[in-house]
């Protein structure tokens, strides 16, 4: 028979009523699954969660299959239990579960104030619990949040119980309770005072005394320590038989429990601690303030509360705690958050003023009378905190998300995640040092895929301490995958997606927009320019300054270009994946565009372009004017700069589908990478876009990367790989009708040839190269291939024709105005000059070579200008500049990586040693050359 609408009770054993009477749930696992749902009441609670308190150790490979047999059973037993995609909810009211009620009732009573209806609504309220709360389940792990919250929200009732009781001249009545607390926090000098005056308002003035009596024994024996001031004084006003002074309102000591595990931050704790001490502000000046904020996750209340418990004997008025309710979807009202701080203050409910100017007047002369130390968590801005400053002489302790920087003289801290070292220790503090110990490599990568965030490493901590048949390698390889990271880091109560989710739903319409954009933009720092190209419209900083401001974007610096650079958290990051949906995609699409456009521009500027080839059709957004001048006016700064951001780009647009803008910007980057020698990074880059372009189609796309993937294999020596290449490419462009890239391919072809010794099908080649230039009017082409031209007949040694093809190309670079076509020629014939034997001429070509790229900025080229300029001066004798030329030019090829460069340096200068008698550096150089060429054809094999 199905049972409608039973009520449950979990403060104290677990207990299911019908209106019929008790309902029995038999078994204990179904058991454990209705208080874990229970517990967690309207929220749902993950199946994977459910396993780990119906099997902790070991999971039976049914797991999944014998919790859905489990819901059967309640459900059979008529408890509501609903199903979602991730797990399981019990959608409940109020007065069907003790503890929503308990919660209720408390508020209720909170919002009565210090009347006869708050002490019955709190009378109520205590009157659910029967014991400890699921005292007759095995304990959980994962329930332990949720019960500490219930524990400590029980006992800070029953104090507010008692100070109504007191309030209202009902000592006799309190004395009982008071004894009750006073059983679970001996130390507690505002109860013992509270009890002393409770005997004594009771006409019990000996046990008055003795109650003294027995707190002083217990200070002095146990702690070393006598009673405060003002529990002396009430023992003097005892002992001397005055009449029983007025009720003290309770001193409130309102924080929250210490985390036992809290763990680091010496630093931070030395700040606070040392900007708040009762010794560092003066009594009757303004009050001493600090500022925690930081990122969703890195511990600010956690911090806060921790120095406010090492403050705490400094205030013995007493400690205010208010919850802001920051990221709530509306925070608290600044009068109703004064209501409360006055109410624990003493003052009852119908002496509060109307109006927030008046209670934060009357608030402030409360605490100048009694300075306290006030803890404001989870602010929303600061008008909230302002309301709640007290005048002078207090201590205010602030925690936010949002950046508050607008109080004065506040110290201002703000978290970063922690070292790793003390996330690692904070993750044995949490499942034990030992098991840390056994699997060391495993509890580093666990928190590294937590991003070392102490939210992260907690609940990561506290799943594996759910699990202890775990091993620590299994919860690493779970959270490799960064798809399902997140789902990965929940733990009962305890999830970071959550924590995200607080402050993402605060952004507005674009915030939100640029958040789940950069999200997608991958691990590196993006420049500011982004949120622009996100939201199509210039000068977004006002968007990117609510994301720093909310701590959900990172300053990461400012680059040597000059503009600031932004990160997300590898873990925030992951939620801003998450969150993207369809509008993302048009994002992404002008980001890239903009990538793409800038770096053309930035291109242009570099010394060399020679063979550029984009895509038309891959889109294109533009900076304003002004900022894509500024940034890459210089060019090779820019790149640098964006180096791995424009990887990065090409990555991303392969992964989301976009052919056009990956091989376009894949392109683009050539003329970058070959100055640098950033082979990897090209061939990384031109890979992605090559399979792009294949799967969409693109056969101009696929083309251009075949022919710059060739490039790259015939700088390696790989003249196989590269003749295969560009003999594909040079298909495509015919079939394409492409003439320039088609001749293009051809130099490339003849290239090969050239390299591989087959001077005359090279020449052949680079001829027909240099028709097709001539023909469709491409002097730059023309240009290159009349160098090249001469290039083989200089191989060939017909010095006549070499001079006249490089004659010609030398003039053509002149009448171009193309200074780097000009060194590169020059160059040429500094080689010729020399096998002329005129090294008076080959010397100023060369060096006329030198300084063309070293005025353009071309290292690489200059370079090798470089050691042939130093070459040439050791053949005339001049060792020592010689020697300086060919080491400089060493250490460029090493810093650019160009290792055949290298080699042929190490060559150069281990001849010149041994030719001058130095036999061991000689030695050691010409081995270093053997050894590089030897790693060339092993790498290239």
């Amino acid at each position: 028979m199905v049972v409608e609408q039973p009520v449950f009770s979990v403060l104290g054993p677990l207990q299911v009523r019908v209106p019929e009477g008790p309902l029995r749930i038999a078994g204990r696992k179904p058991r454990l699954l209705l208080a874990s749902l229970l517990l967690e009441a309207n929220e749902v609670v993950s199946s994977e969660a459910l396993v780990e308190v119906l099997w902790p150790r070991t999971q039976p490979s049914s797991a999944v299959a014998n919790l859905r047999t489990y819901v059967s059973t309640l459900r059979s037993a008529g408890v509501q239990i609903e199903a979602r995609p991730s797990g399981y909810v019990m959608q409940l009211d109020t007065g069907r579960l003790d503890a929503l009620e308990f919660e209720d009732l408390v508020a209720r009573a909170r919002a009565a104030g210090r009347t006869e209806e708050a002490a019955e609504h709190l009378r109520r309220a205590l009157a659910l619990w029967r014991g400890t709360p699921l005292g007759d389940l095995p304990a959980s792990a994962l329930w332990d949040g949720r019960l500490r919250a219930l524990t400590q929200a029980r006992l800070a009732a029953v104090e507010e119980l008692v100070g109504l009781k007191l309030a209202r001249g009902e000592h006799a009545a309190a004395i009982d309770d008071l004894r009750d607390l006073i059983g679970e926090h001996p130390y507690r000098e505002d109860l013992w005072q509270q009890l002393i005056l409770a005997l004594h308002h009771s006409g019990r003035r000996a046990e008055a005394l003795n109650a003294y009596a027995t707190i002083r024994r217990q200070l002095v024996d146990e702690l070393g320590i006598e009673p405060g001031q003002e529990l002396r004084d009430v023992h003097a006003s005892v002992l001397a038989g005055d009449a029983p002074p007025a009720p003290v309102a309770a001193a409130p000591h309102q924080l929250p429990a210490d985390v036992p595990d809290f763990t680091g931050r010496a630093q931070d704790i030395a700040a606070v601690t040392r900007a708040l001490s009762p010794e560092a502000h003066r009594p009757d000046g303004p009050p001493a303030i600090a500022v925690v904020t930081g990122p969703p996750g890195v511990g600010k209340s956690a911090l806060a509360v921790h120095c406010a418990h090492a403050l705490r004997a400094g205030y013995p008025a007493g400690q205010l705690y208010l919850c802001l309710g920051g990221t709530d979807s509306e925070p608290a009202d600044p009068l109703a958050l004064l209501a409360e701080a006055l109410r624990a203050l003493g003052v009852a409910e119908p002496a509060l003023p109307p109006t927030v100017r008046e209670r934060a007047s009357l608030y402030r002369s409360l605490l100048s009378e009694r300075p306290m130390l006030v803890l404001l968590d989870d602010a929303a801005d600061t008008a909230q905190v302002r309301a709640l400053l007290p005048g002078s002489g207090s201590a205010v302790l602030v925690t936010s998300r949002r950046r508050i920087a607008e109080l004065p003289g506040a110290l201002q801290l703000e978290l970063d995640v922690l070292p790793p070292a003390e996330a690692e220790q904070l993750l044995g503090r949490i499942v034990g040092p030992e098991r840390v110990a056994e699997e060391r490599e495993a509890a580093r990568a666990i928190v590294r895929s937590c991003g070392h965030l102490p939210l992260a490493v907690r609940v990561a901590g506290a799943r594996l301490s759910g699990r202890p048949g775990w091993s620590l390698g299994v919860l690493r390889q779970r959270l490799e995958d960064e798809a399902g990271r997140l789902d990965e880091l929940r733990a009962g109560d305890l999830e970071v997606r959550g924590s995200f989710e607080l402050s993402y739903r605060r952004l507005s319409d674009d915030a939100a927009l640029a958040f789940r954009a950069i999200g997608l933009l991958g691990e590196q720092s993006v420049p500011g320019w982004v949120a622009d190209a996100v939201l199509d419209r210039p000068r977004a900083d006002a968007v990117v300054d609510t994301l720093v401001d909310a701590n959900l974007l990172r300053l990461a610096g400012t680059d040597h270009v000059g503009q600031p650079r932004y990160r997300l958290h590898d873990l925030i990051r992951c939620a801003a994946k998450e969150k993207a949906g369809g509008d993302e995609r048009h994002a992404l699409a002008r980001v890239l565009g903009g990538w793409l456009t800038a770096a053309e521009h930035a291109s242009l500027r570099l010394p060399t372009t020679l063979f550029g080839l984009t895509s038309d059709l891959a889109p294109r957004w533009s900076l304003e004017r002004e900022t894509l001048g500024r940034l890459t006016a210089r060019p090779l700064s820019w790149f640098d700069a964006e180096r791995e951001s424009l990887v990065e780009a090409v990555q991303l647009a392969a992964g989301a589908g976009l052919a056009q803008s990956a091989w376009g910007l894949a392109a683009t980057l050539v003329p970058y990478f070959d100055l640098h020698c950033l082979l990897d990074e090209w061939q990384l880059t031109h890979r992605l876009a090559l399979d792009s372009a294949r799967a969409a189609g693109d056969r101009l796309g696929e083309a251009a990367m075949l022919r710059g993937l060739a490039q790259v294999c015939l700088y390696q020596d790989r003249y196989a790989e590269a003749e295969d290449m560009f003999r594909r490419a040079r298909a495509i462009f015919h079939e394409l009708g492409d003439t320039r890239s088609e001749a293009i391919s051809i130099c490339g072809l003849a290239a090969v040839s050239q390299f591989s010794n087959r001077h005359l099908k090279a020449l052949a080649s680079f001829r027909q190269a240099l028709a097709m230039f001539l023909a469709i009017g491409d002097r730059s082409g023309e240009a290159y291939a009349r160098q090249a031209i001469g290039r083989v007949y200089l191989s060939l040694r017909d010095l006549q024709q070499a001079s006249r093809w490089l004659g010609d190309a030398l003039r053509l670079a002149e009448e171009l105005g193309d200074a780097h076509r000009e060194g590169c020629v020059s160059m040429q014939l500094g080689r010729m000059y020399d096998l002329f034997a005129q090294s008076d001429r080959a010397m100023r070509y060369q060096g006329h070579a030198l300084g063309i790229f070293e005025a353009l900025g071309d290292r690489h080229c200059g370079a090798y200008a470089m050691r042939n300029l130093g070459g040439l001066q050791v053949a005339r004798g001049d060792r020592s500049d010689g020697s300086d030329q060919l080491e400089r030019s060493l250490v460029i090829f090493q810093q650019l990586g160009d290792r055949s460069g290298e080699a042929d340096t190490y060559q150069t200068l281990g001849e010149l040693y041994r030719s001058s008698g130095r036999t061991a550096l000689a030695t050691h150089y010409l081995h270093q050359a053997r050894e590089l060429r030897r790693e060339l054809s092993e790498s290239f094999a």
